[in-house]
């Protein structure tokens, strides 16, 4: 059967250095991310980006690869063929204010930023101009955090960690890799959101392979079929595959970022064959 559907994280997964396509995980250039799109496409096999990013970001990623369908805001929001499904559960936006300005009347992202004052700050700038999630960074337990979150009344929300940042990006000077972390709905992930987009084309666990970074990305493994893991993300999460769904099948590639999204690809086609 024909691998049908690649979904794949951007930011320390298909982009390497400076959020480049066309930089690798040192800023050397390379080809070899573009080659996995243009392998997708020869093979007739749908890209789908799914990020923590902005829909307006994730949208002009796509429409530069040439992709009709993307998940934006860590699974908030799935757009698909010009059409947007919103993945927040029971939080939607009312009274003329969106699902973040809901967030920030709970007084949750303030209950966080004040509860880990060393350790978490506003992920500024890329902060700004949000949906749905509320961007942080710095270095924290998510599962404590969320405990802390459940014991404050804020169980329908939850802390997601999506991934290692750069040291430079902040001021905190904490005990390890500094993290992204996404304040969301509890409802919304970007495994909710890839199986939202394989029911609405039909595609079956086995048409799909995942590609990731990030304990978030992690959870995609237990919707299809193969789930690679960049070496980046071991390297900078050694914990990482224990967070693996239970069954799940999951790989590490040999090359970080874009170029082991290509080895991915690769592989997933030629084994197919």
């Amino acid at each position: 059967m024909p691998l049908r559907c690649l979904y794949t994280d951007l930011d320390g997964t298909l982009l390497g250095r400076g959020a480049s396509l066309f930089r690798d995980a040192e800023g050397d250039f390379t080809r070899l991310p573009a080659r996995a799109l243009e392998a997708c496409h020869r093979a007739e096999v749908e890209v789908v980006i799914m990020s923590g990013r902005r829909r307006a970001q994730v949208s002009e990623d796509a429409r530069l690869m040439g992709q009709t369908a993307y998940i934006y805001e860590v699974g908030c929001g799935l757009s698909l063929d010009g059409e947007e499904t919103l993945l927040t559960g029971d939080l939607v936006p009312a009274d003329g204010r969106n699902v973040h300005a809901l967030i920030e009347d709970s007084g949750a992202p303030a209950l966080l930023l004040e509860s880990y004052p060393a350790r978490l700050e506003v992920h500024s700038p890329w902060h700004r101009e949000r949906e749905f999630s509320h961007l942080m960074r710095g270095l924290v337990d998510a599962e404590e955090a969320n405990e802390l979150l459940r014991a404050h009344g804020h169980a329908d929300l939850r802390l997601v960690d999506n991934g290692a940042v750069g040291r430079s990006e902040t001021g905190l000077e904490v005990d390890g890799t500094p993290h992204g972390y996404h304040l969301i709905p509890r409802g919304a992930s970007k495994g909710n959101a890839v199986a939202a987009h394989m029911r609405a084309r039909g595609y079956a666990p086995e048409d799909c392979v995942a590609v990731g970074d990030s304990r978030e990305d992690l959870g995609v493994a237990e919707f299809v079929g193969r789930f690679y893991l960049v070496a980046n993300a071991v390297e900078r999460d050694p914990e990482i595959r224990a967070h693996a769904p239970e069954g799940s099948s999951v790989e590490v590639t040999e090359a970080r970022n874009g170029d082991g999204v290509y080895e991915a690809v690769v592989r997933s086609l030629a084994e197919r064959r």
